[in-house]
Order: structure tokens, then C-alpha cells, then sequence
């Protein structure tokens, strides 16, 4: 075993979760026993106790408890390997690639990243996208497990940083596509209703589900955060249903799922917000319009456009509709070029 030692975040080293500046400097030891070291309080930053994405900067000392030297142990566990099949299928998702990021046209079903259930997610899958570089690329924003689009991961750690930066300071613009329950009226708007998470933990998921709170009710309940969003109604059917341009202007969990069905308008196949077994009859409510319509999420992340951190060009990306949504256009007699490029610009 080692001695405690500190060790200071030297330069190109900083702005990084502490688990993974540990890996660069400790690859073998495992991430369980880095999580575990934090739980201890054995690994501190700055004589404090810190977890295990507790982000470090250049000059903080760190605090390494005694390791076992790399015989002592056995290695990390060697990360499974992405089958030929899999493999295939995230480097045809991939729709614009520079030495910077990566961007894809993530495929309804499958998860941003790994949980208790989810074995099979991009962050996994990415371990195929490096393209000649030593690491995998890194996620920078999320999207649901059924919702479909635009998904951009970062090829560096200084892009990483740069397009989480642009994100969080609003830097980005990104428009949804969705097919609803209903006609919305007025046709443009904004929903500002905040969101909080729902109690209890079930096993359908009572926890992950979000509740809207009116405006005036946000410094009254406990845990809610701000939400907005723009809609644009583009195309509808009768009162049945409505082709929707949707923009999150802040990102919170499930925020256009939940936004849409407060107004009374679903989002069609969202089991969760809009009833699984409801079926849309013709009165604006309903998750499911039934016959040719497919039961699948119809949420799609059309495109993301933001300055490119590196050439300072402006970057559009956009992403063809899943093939459950795309059938879904034709039976209704839409096609992707009926929607103008920026449907909001009346709001801007």
C-alpha cells in the first residue's frame, strides 16, 4: 500500500469531475473504490470532503489515501466490448462530425446513459465513436429514452466544457417535433407553468414523474423550478390532433411531456403524461389517436443550432424523424418540408 499523499490539479488538469482527474492519474484502481473512498471521507479536496463529481480545479490539493499498488489488486473491470451489431448502429446515427464533437440522431428507445435498468445506452455505445481518439466522446445534455434527434457529444474535454458552458448560459436554441392531442389555441404561445417532482416511488414511476405548478404558486411549493417553453401550432387534423414546434428555453426533467399535457394537449404515445390507454375521440384529450398512428412517444428533437466553440461559425444541426413518427407524417399527409426552419421567430 501507499502512503497518504497530496497531490495538486495541475494545469490542463482542471474543470473535470474528481473521478475521472483520479483515473488519469490512478487507472487502476476502480470506481467503486473511488465512490467508496468519497463515502469515507477519505478522498478530500481542499481538506474537504468531496463526492465523486465534485468538479476540481488547477491548484486544489488533493488529498489520496493510501492505495494498493497495482499488483495488489485486481485491475478495473475491462468495459465490455460494443458488439459489430451495435456498433453499426451508433456510427449510422451519427449525422455531422468535426475533431470536436460528434452529433447523432439518437433512435427512439434507446437511453442517454446507464441506470438501474438500462444496460444498453449511448454512453456505452459511444466507446464506437471515437474515430482514431484515445477517449470515448462525452455527453453533454440528455435526452429521454423515447424520445428521438439531435444528441451531441463532445470528442475533448475543452469542448465539453465549452458546449456545457453554451447550454447552460442559453447559447443554444432547440426545436421538438411533436404530433398532440387537440388543436392548441392560440396557435403560438408559451407555457410557463414550473415543474416539481412528483412524491412517492412506485414501480410504475410515480417518482420520475413531474407536476406543474402555476406561477403564482412557485414560492409556495417546495422543490419547484421555473419552466418555459414556446409552442407553435404548424399543421393539425380536424380538432384530433396537431403537428407542434416545441423549444424548451429552460431544460428541466420531462418539461415538454408535462407543459403539453397541462394545456390539455398530450403528446401522442406518452403513456405516462397523457394516459396509455386513453384513446383521443375526438374532444382534444387522449395519448393515443389509434388505428395507423403508432402507440410510440411522438417527440422528436428536430434540431439544435448554436455557435461552434472552436471556429465561432454558426453550427445548424438537424435530424430526420424516426421511422414510427415518419410513418405517422404520411398517414396524415405531412412532410418534413411543410415547417418553416424557425417557426418561433415571430416570438424572438
Amino acid at each position: 500500500m501507499s502512503r497518504v499523499q497530496t497531490v495538486t490539479v495541475g494545469p490542463g488538469d482542471g474543470d473535470q469531475r474528481l473521478d475521472r482527474w483520479f483515473k488519469r492519474h490512478f487507472p487502476h484502481v476502480a470506481q467503486g473504490r473511488i465512490e467508496k473512498m468519497c463515502r469515507k471521507g477519505e478522498l478530500r479536496v481542499d481538506g474537504a470532503r468531496a463526492k465523486a463529481s465534485t468538479r476540481v480545479e488547477v491548484g486544489q490539493q488533493v488529498r489520496i489515501p493510501p492505495l494498493p499498488e497495482p499488483g495488489e489488486v485486481e485491475s478495473a473491470p475491462v468495459k465490455p466490448k460494443v458488439s459489430d451489431q451495435d456498433a453499426e448502429l451508433i456510427q449510422s446515427c451519427v449525422i455531422y462530425r468535426d475533431d470536436h464533437l460528434i452529433a447523432i440522431n439518437k433512435p427512439p428507445g434507446l437511453a442517454t446513459q446507464g441506470g438501474s435498468k438500462q444496460t444498453r445506452h449511448v454512453d456505452g455505445l459511444s466507446e464506437a465513436l471515437k474515430f482514431g481518439y484515445d477517449e470515448k466522446p462525452r455527453l453533454v445534455h440528455r435526452l429521454d429514452k423515447d424520445t428521438s434527434g439531435v444528441l451531441v457529444l463532445a470528442r475533448t474535454r475543452e469542448a465539453a466544457k465549452a458546449l456545457t458552458d453554451a447550454i447552460r448560459h442559453k447559447l443554444t436554441r432547440k426545436i421538438y417535433w411533436a404530433l398532440v392531442a387537440g388543436v392548441p389555441v392560440p396557435y403560438l404561445g408559451e407555457i410557463r407553468y414550473g415543474l416539481v417532482k412528483a412524491p412517492g416511488h412506485g414501480h410504475h414511476g410515480e417518482g420520475e414523474k413531474m407536476l406543474c405548478v402555476h406561477p403564482r404558486d412557485m414560492n409556495a411549493t417546495e422543490g419547484a423550478k421555473r419552466a418555459h417553453t414556446l409552442y407553435a401550432t404548424l399543421y393539425r387534423v380536424a380538432g384530433r390532433a396537431s403537428w407542434v414546434a416545441l423549444e424548451p428555453i429552460t431544460g428541466r426533467t420531462h418539461q415538454l411531456r408535462a407543459h403539453m399535457a397541462e394545456i390539455g394537449h398530450p403528446i401522442i404515445g406518452d403513456g405516462k403524461y397523457g394516459g396509455s390507454g386513453q384513446e383521443n375521440l375526438g374532444d382534444g384529450w387522449g395519448a393515443q389517436l389509434g388505428g395507423d398512428i403508432s402507440r410510440k412517444l411522438h417527440l422528436h428533437a428536430r434540431s439544435m443550432r448554436f455557435e461552434h466553440p472552436f471556429t465561432g461559425k454558426p453550427l445548424a444541426l438537424t435530424a430526420k424523424l424516426p421511422s414510427h413518427m415518419a410513418h405517422s407524417w404520411d398517414t396524415l399527409g405531412w412532410e418534413e418540408s411543410f415547417a418553416a426552419d424557425d417557426p418561433f421567430e415571430e416570438l424572438q
